[in-house]
């Protein structure tokens, strides 16, 4: 059964529902984004070392936990990325430059999938107000990707802090549009 794309659906009435929450979103990623341009080499060093705390906790967990499955098929499985997991964390946190050239290939290629999920969040909320600001988002997210994995690993720790700057950006401007347009609908 075909559907009329100009009756709102029930992800419309969600969006619709939803938009106050949006927005906000959309205004602490701008903000986000703002703060991470005009500080490229902090926000580059956070993102490691958030990376780098984050995984070493996690491998810690996961380590530990893994004597919980000991005699079962995953035990070895997650054991060892239990470790696996620590040790990059640990490599992240003390090797914060080298670290900051592996995030930036990793940052690039979930760009790449962040601006495909935002291509299809655009074409389905088309053809409602503010889709295009979506479909403008997405279609950054992809350049942005193409900018990073082109210019790896020679790109520097202070374009990773840029680019995730300007991925905030535009992803909060498009939340704030995509709000606004459900608002008034």
């Amino acid at each position: 059964m075909l559907t009329d794309p100009l009756i709102p659906g029930a992800f419309h009435e969600r969006l619709r529902s939803i938009s106050p929450r949006l927005f906000w979103l959309g205004l602490l990623l701008t903000l986000l984004g703002i703060a991470a341009i005009i500080f490229p080499e902090f926000s580059t060093l956070a993102a490691t070392l958030l990376t780098g705390w984050t995984l070493l906790i996690a491998g810690v967990l996961i380590f530990i936990s893994s004597f919980w499955i000991h005699g079962t098929g995953p035990f070895f499985a997650a054991n060892l990325f239990g470790l696996l997991s620590g040790v990059a964390g640990v490599f992240l946190l003390f090797n914060p430059l080298a670290g900051a050239v592996a995030l930036t290939l990793i940052v690039g290629i979930m760009f790449m999938f962040q601006g495909a999920s935002e291509l299809v969040f655009a074409f389905e909320t088309r053809p409602a107000n503010g889709w295009v600001s979506m479909l403008v988002s997405g279609i950054a997210s992809i350049i942005l990707a193409i900018i990073i994995v082109s210019g790896w690993p020679g790109i520097s720790a202070i374009a990773l802090g840029i680019l995730l700057g300007v991925n905030f950006l535009t992803t909060g401007i498009a939340y704030m549009m995509v709000s606004r347009a459900f608002k008034a609908s």
